[in-house]
């Protein structure tokens, strides 16, 4: 199962600095996930068409089943993440984003600023993370939980996680 990993940061994109955010979400989910799987990886700018089109093939084209972005999740100009997500999403799970917040904002009092969210493009899970690797962290740990059981209402493949890391929650048959 391929899973993509998109970094959404002009400076990252341009060479001016190293990718953090990409790497982290990498080694989140090789902890988190039990399951074979391989990454997609890309880094790209802060440019709203150039994320819904990289967002639509990495579902369409490559089928991945889960992407995980980072970055462009701020209040800034440049930070269009959620927007290119909500562009080409079916359904918007605006739950990923509340729990993600709500767990932010024990490290970080400025975690209201945050703009994550989760939707559906057809048998694709998007989740928005922010952009600091702690954070990554963080975040994705307390929607793995969901990840898996959402995939598989949408018709992807059977994710297992870590259970000494993270247990996936699936109701009893």
């Amino acid at each position: 199962m391929r899973i993509g990993i998109l970094t959404v940061s002009d400076r990252a994109s341009h060479g001016v600095y190293e990718d953090r955010g990409g790497p982290a979400i990498r080694e989140c989910l090789t902890e988190f996930l039990s399951c074979e799987w391989q990454p997609h990886a890309l880094v790209i700018p802060d440019e709203q068409e150039h994320i819904e089109a990289t967002l639509k093939a990495m579902s369409d084209d490559e089928g991945c089943c889960l992407i995980v972005t980072t970055g462009g999740t701020g209040p800034a100009k440049r930070d269009v993440t959620p927007e290119a997500t909500e562009a080409v999403c079916e359904k918007i799970l605006p739950g990923f984003g509340e729990l993600m917040r709500q767990v932010s904002l024990k490290s970080v009092p400025t975690a209201i600023l945050s703009r994550q969210t989760a939707g559906i493009r057809g048998k694709t899970l998007i989740v928005n993370l922010p952009g600091k690797p702690s954070a990554i962290r963080e975040c994705l740990l307390a929607v793995m939980p969901a990840i898996p059981y959402c995939i598989d209402l949408i018709g992807g493949p059977f994710l297992t996680t870590n259970e000494a890391v993270v247990k996936a929650f699936r109701p009893k048959a």
